[in-house]
């Protein structure tokens, strides 16, 4: 049976990427929707991108771009270095291109830009970045920066009465339009947790590949997890995001 496997946040770590993609053993028919932040804090950022390009003329797969692929593809794209993102893993990103021609990263480039900000499957099951803050949905969000730096929509999830049900008119309108909602961009980490965390109906399938943690993919249907080593065991001689 074919299956749809959400992939979290890697930020540079090519390695666990390997991992994860092996541990998962894709199938003819399978679906890989990646949730974010392929770029910033380990050293192959450049890489993990062409893997995925690789990976993504064999395998269905739907890429989301996430708050780091944006400051990744403004620098590509020659809009220059935005000092928040050089503190913030960009540097590692920079570096990780020095061996990459003009034309690989033409090519990383059109990549980025054609990375969606949302995707909604048949069975209403969204996916995006970090968040909305719409209440009428995704397709009525004024700030479209708010599907790759939005923090509400989680911390609303897990300030809910767990015993809430969505009929109830205490239901937060925002959740009702989808069955399910996966993000990445939050690590679960931040909670003492390193596996993929679930609130309402919300997914969290970042599990703090940035920092000590681990790359994470569920299967959506399933919910079986599988996980890369922490970062810092697979990178012994770099830090990370771990500054």
């Amino acid at each position: 049976m074919a299956r749809t496997i959400a992939i979290g946040d890697i930020h540079g770590g090519l390695k666990a990427l390997i991992q994860v993609l092996n541990k998962i053993e894709i199938k003819d028919g399978d679906s890989l929707i990646f949730m974010g932040d392929y770029v910033d804090g380990w050293s192959e950022a450049a890489h993990v991108i062409q893997l995925l390009i690789e990976l993504s003329e064999k395998v269905n797969c739907v890429f989301i771009k996430g708050n780091h692929d944006v400051w990744c593809e403004n620098w590509l794209n020659s809009k220059g270095v935005n000092s928040t993102w050089y503190m913030h893993g960009g540097k590692e990103t920079i570096e990780s291109y020095e061996n990459f021609t003009p034309e690989q990263k033409k090519q990383h480039l059109k990549f980025f830009k054609n990375m969606n900000l949302f995707h909604i499957d048949k069975q209403k099951r969204l996916f995006l970045h970090a968040g909305f803050t719409s209440m009428h949905g995704v397709e009525k969000e004024v700030h479209t920066s708010s599907f790759y730096v939005d923090r509400s929509l989680w911390e609303m999830a897990l300030a809910m009465d767990k015993d809430l049900e969505p009929t109830s008119i205490f239901y937060p309108k925002r959740l009702k339009h989808y069955s399910e909602i996966y993000i990445g961009h939050t690590p679960t980490t931040n909670y003492k947790y390193d596996m993929p965390m679930n609130a309402a109906n919300i997914w969290n399938v970042d599990t703090g590949a940035a920092f000590k943690g681990k790359v994470s993919a569920m299967n959506i249907d399933t919910k079986e997890v599988w996980q890369s080593d922490d970062l810092p065991s697979l990178y012994p001689h770099e830090t990370g995001r771990n500054k």
